[in-house]
Order: structure tokens, then C-alpha cells, then sequence
């Protein structure tokens, strides 16, 4: 019986397959290297849920509502929320980095500028790229359009019925997908340990140390609060998303487990209306990891450098983050262009310096990725409770 139920463990096959990928990564790198399609088509394959997902979650959700004004008032909630838990992560970033000085005694001899030519070509992220390219937001903007549509029709419980007879066909799949997610897990790490190499932490392992134990200690504290404001556990609460955590550690992506998220946030007692509207947005405005990441990291290089920052500075440095953090999902390399673009704003800080990040930026982004997917599901449930759209007794039966 034991080794049946270890067997069908989703959990236990995919910490495995991280385990062997970087032990293959470490003594093996070009074969590891090769096994990058594997981790890179699991995601792509799972991507093609997260759009369909997003229309039939939000469209039921909606057309389920008895009052419009609900949804216009969820929605700006999410917002205020969005922002005040960004601009918390971006303050601990920035307090941590000077209290820990992860950039103090870092040699810049061998920078070279350029790695770096093809971030600074790029001129930024604008807003209408942030729209172009984030084809989540489009998609989330039309079915709000369509659910509300629909709410209003005569046909609105014709229409609630085939979305979720579509629902339950499109999540049944996407359990499927889902049982291959060991193998997406182990070419993700194989490819990051067999092309950077754990020699590349080295150098910069007070960094990534800073990192990774500062998003800890938010989640942990921050977020952590949230829930308790509500009477919820942090820890039932991540252990009952211990596959998704998994997966995303090794994929490096939050887009690899972002529907089955969607899924089990329903499952938990989240109304689906407040699932589809915040799960979604938040993927795009609510990036408590990625904030974290990018204040430190533009504090680390000013310590490289040796750049003593005043309160001005260091105000504007805020400022322009808490509004260019904001589109740092959809666009690819946005984590680099966004650093590229603060620095260039602020200039006191060589933009040269990022070169210094490119080798240990793929072994934090998972840090990155793991916080926002943790965010976003906090977020869920805190606004879930908030509306009176929530059901303890179906979180207790899945949390036990």
C-alpha cells in the first residue's frame, strides 16, 4: 500500500526529478544542457491552458453574480491590494540590502559591458508593449467585457451552463498535462545547472543567500499575516500547493502551475468569479518576488560601486520601480530591461554592473517565481474572505 501511494505521489516524482536534474546539471552539463526542451515545451504545452482557463473562470464567475457593482468593487480591491503589497516588498528590499551589504567587497574587474549592449538597445517597457505583449491582460480585459455582457442577457443561464460544462473538460485536461509535470521539472533544472554551473553561485552567494532568505522571511511574515488576519494558516496553506511549488522551483516559471493554481483555489472555497478576476491581474501587477528582487539588486550594485546613495536618490529609485515593476510579466527579459531602464533614470549607478547579475539571475529567478505564485494565492483568499465569497468548510476539507 505504502509504495502505491508513493507511486501516484505527485509531489515525491517531482522533487525527484529536480534532485536528478541538477545532479545530471553538475556532471554532465552538455547532456544536461540538451534536456532543455523538455522542461521549455511542458511549459508551453501548460501555457495553453492559461488563456481558456481565464475565459471560462472569469465568464462563469460573472454571469454567476447576482450584483455587477460586485465585480467593479472586487476588482478595485485587488488593485489597492496589488499596490500596497508591492510597495511593502519593494521597502523590504531596499531595507534588507543595506542592512545585510551583499554588494560590499565584490571585485568588478572583467565586467563587460557587452552583455549587457542588447538591454540597453531595447529602451525600456512601455505601456503599450506591456499591452501588446501580455496577451493574459488582453484576454482578462475581453472576458470581463463578454461576462458582462452576458450577465445582462436573456441567454445568461443557457451560457453559464456550456461554460462550465467546457470548465470541467478544460480542468480534467489540464490534470492530465499536469502528471508530466516531473519531466518538464527535471529538463527546467537540468538546463539551468548544466549551462551556469553551480560554480557560478559562488561569487555571489551573499546575494542570492539575501534573496532567497528575504522572500522567505516575506512570505513567512508578510504574507503570512495576511491570512492570519482571517484566521488562515500559512503553512496548511503551502503545504496544500506543495505539486505547484515544486513544479515551479523547477521550471522557474509561475506560468507552469498558474491554471492548476486557479483550480485549486476554487477547490479550497474561493468563489470563481474572484479566482478569475484576481489570479489573472495579479500575475501582471501583483510581483511581490520580482519587487523584492529588483530592489535589492539595483542596492547591491550601488555597494558594488561603491555609490553612496542619498534619500533623494534612493526615493526616486522607489518611485520609478513601483510604477516599471508593474510590467515586468509579459515582456520577455523585462527583469533586466526594468534594472537597466531604473538605472538609467537615476544615473548615479554604471548600467554596466548588470553584467554582474547575468550568471546567477537564472538561480533566482525561481526565488522570484515561487513568492509571486505564493502572492497571488494569498491574495486570492484575503479578497475571497473579504467579499464573503469564500467557504471554510470546503478550505478545511482540502487542507485536511
Amino acid at each position: 500500500m505504502q509504495l502505491k501511494t508513493i507511486r501516484k505521489n505527485l509531489t515525491f516524482w517531482v522533487l525527484l526529478a529536480i534532485l536528478l536534474g541538477i545532479v545530471l546539471g553538475n556532471y554532465a552539463p552538455a547532456t544536461a544542457v540538451s534536456m532543455q526542451p523538455l522542461g521549455k515545451y511542458f511549459i508551453d504545452i501548460v501555457k495553453l491552458f492559461i488563456n481558456p482557463i481565464i475565459v471560462v473562470t472569469i465568464l462563469s464567475g460573472i454571469c454567476g453574480m447576482d450584483s455587477l457593482k460586485r465585480v467593479g468593487r472586487i476588482g478595485g480591491k485587488a488593485i489597492l491590494y496589488f499596490e500596497v503589497i508591492t510597495t511593502i516588498a519593494l521597502l523590504i528590499g531596499i531595507v534588507v540590502a543595506y542592512i545585510i551589504q551583499p554588494g560590499s567587497g565584490i571585485v568588478t574587474i572583467g565586467i563587460n559591458p557587452a552583455a549587457i549592449s542588447s538591454i540597453q538597445k531595447s529602451g525600456g517597457v512601455s505601456l503599450l508593449a506591456f499591452f501588446r505583449e501580455n496577451a493574459t491582460i488582453q484576454f482578462l480585459l475581453l472576458s470581463i467585457l463578454v461576462g458582462l455582457f452576458l450577465n445582462r442577457s436573456t441567454y445568461k443561464i443557457v451560457a453559464l451552463e456550456k461554460i462550465q460544462w467546457m470548465a470541467g473538460y478544460l480542468f480534467k485536461a489540464l490534470g492530465w498535462v499536469m502528471k508530466f509535470s516531473p519531466i518538464g521539472a527535471f529538463g527546467g533544472m537540468a538546463f539551468t545547472i548544466g549551462k551556469y554551473g553551480l560554480a557560478a553561485l559562488l561569487p555571489l552567494g551573499k546575494l542570492m543567500l539575501c534573496v532567497y532568505s528575504t522572500m522567505f522571511l516575506f512570505i513567512v511574515v508578510v504574507l503570512g499575516a495576511v491570512l492570519r488576519h482571517y484566521q488562515v494558516s500559512i503553512w496548511k496553506f503551502l503545504r496544500y500547493l506543495r505539486d505547484e511549488l515544486l513544479i515551479v522551483l523547477g521550471t522557474s516559471s509561475s506560468e507552469a502551475a498558474l491554471p492548476s493554481l486557479m483550480n485549486k483555489l476554487e477547490r479550497m472555497g474561493c468563489h470563481r468569479s474572484v479566482v478569475g478576476l484576481v489570479v489573472p491581474t495579479g500575475y501582471s501587477f501583483n510581483l511581490d518576488g520580482t519587487s523584492i528582487y529588483l530592489s535589492m539588486a539595483i542596492i547591491f550594485l550601488a555597494q558594488v560601486f561603491q555609490v553612496d546613495l542619498s534619500w533623494g536618490q534612493i526615493a526616486t529609485i522607489f518611485g520609478v520601480l513601483m510604477i516599471t515593476s508593474k510590467g515586468a510579466a509579459g515582456v520577455t527579459g523585462s527583469g533586466f530591461i526594468i534594472l537597466a531602464s531604473t538605472l538609467s533614470a537615476v544615473k548615479v549607478i554604471p548600467v554596466e554592473g548588470l553584467a554582474l547579475l547575468l550568471g546567477v539571475d537564472r538561480f533566482m529567478s525561481e526565488a522570484r517565481a515561487i513568492t509571486n505564485f505564493i502572492g497571488n494565492g494569498v491574495a486570492t483568499v484575503f479578497l475571497s474572505i473579504n467579499e464573503g465569497l469564500f467557504s471554510r468548510d470546503e478550505m478545511e476539507r482540502e487542507f485536511n
